[in-house]
């Protein structure tokens, strides 16, 4: 298969791919939008991109182009954990304390805040589509005095030297991949702790009584089916036009979710299943 990812080459998102389609062809892309794109062009057979940070929450991105703008399915989750270090072109080594910028994705930047804050207080913190792009422009500009921040694999492919390691503000630091599918599948990979997992969007009737969303959640709640997330995102018709996206710790095979599903589609809820899939452990780097 023709796996799309986040890059470039080095990104945490090239490190997750790699450890679940060993025998697939990677090719990496410059933005989240470009892997759904040529995912739902059918230029690739899967896509993967970040969907959730332990520290920084939801990627917006992913979660709105999921629910506006493209027609994909989940067909696994990679669960990773997250290592941030700060690293330098070799040339800068030996003055990487006087670096005027630091370069990284707006999440990795946001992981190191309290780092950033009391280190290089009054820096400039420039925000990067990627770890590995920023990587990659500081190991092409010798000249500048920058740093970047990033994984040991993004210093390495790059040729950068690692002058601070661990430097995210919290060391529980993973991130939830999604791999992603024009069609629904559920994705059986060589990785450790596969579990059963189902993900919704669910949209609420538009008359304004109280209480729907209490209704949304009983529905689940007297079956004692787990959630392990619900979150609100604006619909973009209104203020306090809302959808939520919900994940359920069961497959859609079980009986129980899909009666909670016709239970919510009876008292006027739209809901789309947004994948039944696996849920898989990624290794450190």
């Amino acid at each position: 298969m023709k796996i799309a990812y986040l890059g470039p080459e080095a990104s945490f998102t090239h490190h997750a791919v790699t450890k679940s389609f060993v025998q697939d062809e990677l090719i990496p892309f410059a933005t989240i939008p470009d892997c759904l794109e040529a995912l739902t062009a059918g230029n690739v057979d899967r896509a993967v991109v970040p969907l959730e940070n332990t520290l920084e929450g939801s990627v917006p991105i992913t979660v709105d182009y999921l629910f506006h703008d493209v027609d994909l399915h989940i067909t696994a989750e990679l669960v990773s954990p997250i290592e941030q270090h700060l690293m330098v072109h070799p040339d800068n080594h030996n003055k990487w304390e006087d670096i005027t910028k630091i370069m990284s994705h707006s999440h990795a930047l946001a992981q190191c805040h309290k780092y950033l804050y009391y280190r290089f207080r009054g820096r400039v913190f420039e925000p990067s589509t990627s770890t590995s792009a920023a990587a990659r422009y500081v190991s092409e500009h010798p000249e500048e005095t920058i740093g970047a921040i990033g994984n040991s694999l993004a210093a390495a492919t790059y040729g950068l030297d690692i002058v601070e390691k661990n430097i995210h503000d919290f060391h529980f630091n993973h991130t939830r991949f999604v791999v992603l599918s024009s069609t629904p599948a559920t994705e059986e990979l060589q990785l450790e702790g596969a579990t059963p997992k189902s993900t919704l969007m669910i949209t609420l009737p538009s008359d304004d009584r109280p209480g729907k969303l209490h209704q949304v959640l009983s529905a689940f709640s007297w079956r004692n089916l787990n959630l392990s997330k619900i979150e609100s995102r604006p619909l973009k018709t209104g203020l306090g036009n809302y959808f939520f996206i919900i994940d359920v710790e069961q497959s859609m095979e079980g009986v129980l979710i899909n009666g909670a599903i016709d239970e919510l589609e009876a008292l006027g809820c739209t809901v789309k299943v947004l994948g039944s899939y696996k849920k898989y452990a990624i290794p450190a780097e």
